[in-house]
């Protein structure tokens, strides 16, 4: 059997520990994480983990981009199966609900918005661009909705796009207080009072 290339084993360690630090970020947010303690976690030394991470901040960084790829890689594949207009904006939202349970309640980009939201820095100003990234695949959504006739051509698609983000954020601090499988049920219903209202919105 031949041996694998370096690179190739230096690219499956980075995956390891990135896998580790991801789950340890989802339980205790990015500030819980730690090169010490995830040293520990996968076994390695931390001059180990600095061969992959030059610093804290690079290894928080590629947890985020570590996140913001799984999110995509899980929702947009299943709602493009939908429908392009209402069933799929309704997909892209109960996807994320989907996500956010499987995620036992919190969601680390959705997290992370709230650590970082007074913090100036490479970290704030990643996670800011990936949800206002977010919100505009959101608003396409909508607009491909009001394109297909199914909401008012008066419609704000930033708006809109906005208060759907504002119910996966509330989905997610519910999840906190009543639980995942509530927390989603109740996001449900909010999701169509919305919807409905919007459909019967004239400005």
């Amino acid at each position: 059997m031949s041996t694998p290339p370096a690179t190739t084993k230096g690219e499956a360690t980075r995956m390891a520990i990135l896998d580790r630090a991801y789950a340890i970020a989802s339980a205790t947010g990015l500030e819980g994480l730690s090169i010490g303690a995830l040293a520990a976690a996968v076994g390695m030394s931390k001059s180990g983990v600095f061969v992959h991470f030059g610093s804290r901040e690079d290894l928080q960084l590629a947890v985020l981009d570590t996140a913001a790829r799984r999110f995509a890689d899980r929702i947009l594949p299943t709602a493009m199966k939908s429908q392009a207009g209402m069933p799929r904006l309704r997909a892209l939202m109960s996807t994320w609900f989907e996500w956010i349970r499987d995620q036992r309640g919190s969601c680390l980009l959705l997290s992370a918005i709230s650590e970082y939201d007074d913090r100036p820095g490479p970290l704030r100003d990643r996670i800011v661009g990936y949800q206002l990234r977010w919100r505009e695949e959101l608003a396409r959504a909508v607009a491909a909705t009001v394109a297909r006739g199914e909401l008012p051509h008066e419609t704000d698609t930033a708006q809109l796009a906005f208060e759907l983000n504002a119910v996966a954020l509330a989905v997610q601090h519910e999840a906190a207080v009543a639980g995942v499988e509530a927390a989603a049920q109740h996001g449900a219903r909010m999701l169509e009072r919305l919807l409905g209202a919007a459909a019967h919105l004239r400005t």
